[in-house]
């Protein structure tokens, strides 16, 4: 009996996704519950699995097709076994680039090797159809053909420059879409401060070894930033709460979004419930989620929502930014590189470990006082960790 494989009911707000990647093909055998196909929606990519054992019949949709739900993907055969394929008979290997270019000059071979050029595919001129460098500039210059593929893009190449033309990701793509609408909805500033690292850094080096051994997780200064922000989001609330048309909306919990870097780009999911959660349970929860992230296999649920957001670009070197507001949130957090630089300190002038902070916010309910006072107040927090445990 074939059962028809159907894309799945969607996530809320998502139309439509694109088929993925086909994890089986026609003719292979398939185990209930194995993973079939991934479909990408503008959110999350999503796996379709098997509902029966059997073996894929058909493919109906091949990748890169667009689906909605409840349309149709491909068909298993329930119950069948896949056909042993003979295999076939063994051919000579094909030469490889290496081989191919054992037979050049040096000076053809170094060019072929700078250019990734396979030798096999040209036409020689010389002696005996030997090839030759001007064979190799003259293709160069002419380009190796009018297009060539390359995954999903389309590399055009003319002479020695080359351009590659790739679609969007949904998810690249919906980033895009609300980047722009937050910078055009939103009155966005950005107010900045620096924070000594210090305290922070003595605090991690003194308790880190017995906090792993406690709690199975490394004390990083993510979840101490996150338990700073609540605590500023507590005593300002405007920075907590969001706009819903001519209403602002006073959150009465943190749900915190962290942004992870993922293959498929940046995504934020969410710590709800985050003032409830130790510092261990904050660095459990940001470690499951990068783990999820770099799998791809956050779910809609997971990312959707959140108070306030926290992003760390130290991470890949940047020093300043300019977060952008992650709508409908008024505020967000950038985090920066910690850098050795001079500071003054009761009239004497010594080295500290410095991070720049910024943080963007959505000028329509949120003043400057607000903002200001809010980033001062991580600032005297992390810069002196006990205020925290002591709520001052």
């Amino acid at each position: 009996m074939s059962i028809e494989i159907k894309v799945p009911a969607l996530p809320e707000s998502v139309a439509d996704a694109t088929v993925l990647t086909w994890r089986k093909k026609p003719g292979d055998a398939v185990s209930r519950n194995e993973p079939l196909v991934d479909l990408e929606t503008d959110k999350v990519v999503l796996e379709v699995p098997s509902p029966v054992e059997g073996v894929l019949e058909k493919v109906l949709k091949e990748e890169g097709s667009t689906v909605t739900a409840e349309e149709v993907l491909a068909m298993v055969k329930a119950g069948a076994v896949a056909q042993e394929k003979k295999p076939a008979p063994a051919a000579a290997p094909a030469p490889s680039k290496k081989e191919e270019a054992s037979d050049l000059s040096p000076s053809v071979r170094r060019l072929v090797a700078e250019h990734d050029v396979n030798p096999a595919g040209l036409k020689g001129t010389g002696k005996g159809e030997r090839l030759t460098k001007q064979d190799v500039v003259n293709y160069l210059n002419q380009g190796a053909s009018p297009a060539s593929t390359r995954g999903e893009g389309v590399v055009v190449s003319s002479g020695l420059r080359t351009e590659e033309r790739v679609p969007m990701t949904r998810l690249r793509a919906r980033i895009a879409e609300r980047l722009v609408s937050a910078q055009q909805t939103a009155a966005i500033l950005t107010t900045f401060n620096e924070i000594n690292m210090k305290p922070l850094m003595d605090l991690r080096k003194r308790y880190k070894d017995q906090f792993e051994k406690k709690h199975g997780v490394r004390l990083g200064f993510m979840s101490l930033f996150t338990k700073a922000v609540i605590e500023a989001l507590k005593r300002f609330p405007s920075v907590n709460a969001s706009l819903d048309g001519n209403d602002v909306i006073y959150h009465g919990y943190y749900d915190i979004g962290i942004a992870v870097s993922s293959p498929r780009g940046l995504v934020v999911p969410i710590i709800r419930n985050a003032e409830q959660l130790s510092l261990a349970g904050i660095e459990n929860a940001i470690g499951e989620y990068a783990d999820k992230a770099r799998e791809g296999k956050l779910t809609v649920e997971e990312m959707t929502g959140g108070t306030f957001t926290i992003s760390n670009g130290g991470v890949f070197g940047s020093l300043m930014s300019t977060p952008i507001l992650n709508p409908p949130q008024s505020g967000i957090l950038g985090m920066h590189k910690i850098e050795d630089r001079p500071v003054v300190e009761e009239g004497a002038i010594v080295i500290r470990p410095m991070m720049y902070v910024a943080l963007s916010y959505d000028h329509r309910i949120i003043d400057g006082r607000e903002s200001v006072s809010f980033l001062v107040t991580v600032k005297e927090l992390l810069e002196d960790p006990a205020r925290m445990l002591l709520e001052v």
